[in-house]
């Protein structure tokens, strides 16, 4: 826990730094809504670009879910399933970074997604993570979806950004867990 808060700080402060070298007040409020997550002027051109990293992480990732469960066993239950965790970790990290690193490219810092929605389906889909893979992928486009749905309906005088309500729903949330000892790994 320690480690990931001095790597946020240290992540906060490289933020920092970007924004006081900023070159101008566009360059600054272009960061800020990138740091912010929105879907705001996105379109067919950031899907298109987005697309074959979303796609491609999306395959890599379903096709793991007989082994994902075996390790969420354990390592050593794994191994004894005939799972090589090393390459079955090796494809999860992959995949995880082709669709989410394409996805923060387009809509910037949209965070506790893959927190919320796997959370939310396990009473319905159960706790296997290979039973969760395919809903939270749609559950959780679901849910961006509705949040920017949200932020654009509500009547404020300046926009609220999709990251923030995403971390608004998020936070509560995973602090619920911890505190009623439902961490979930």
């Amino acid at each position: 826990m320690l480690a990931g808060i001095a790597i946020a700080s240290l992540t906060g402060a490289a933020v920092a730094v970007a924004l006081s070298f900023a070159p101008n007040p566009f360059a600054l409020a272009e960061i800020t809504v990138w740091l912010l997550g929105s879907l705001e002027d996105r379109g067919w051109a950031e899907i298109a670009l987005a697309l074959p990293a979303v796609a491609a992480g999306a395959v890599l990732l379903l096709g793991l879910g007989r082994r994902l469960d075996a390790l969420s066993l354990g390592e050593r239950s794994a191994l004894s399933l005939g799972v090589d965790v090393a390459a079955t970790v090796r494809r999860a990290a992959l995949g995880s970074a082709l669709a989410v690193g394409a996805s923060a490219s387009v809509a910037g810092g949209v965070g506790f997604v893959g927190l919320i929605v796997p959370n939310l389906l396990r009473g319905r889909v159960g706790e296997r993570p290979g039973a969760l893979l395919a809903p939270s992928l749609f559950g959780g486009a679901s849910l961006v979806l509705a949040a920017d749905i949200a932020v654009r309906l509500v009547p404020l005088q300046q926009e609220l950004r999709l990251g923030v309500v995403t971390a608004l729903i998020g936070a509560p949330m995973r602090l619920s867990l911890v505190a009623g000892g439902g961490e979930r790994p």
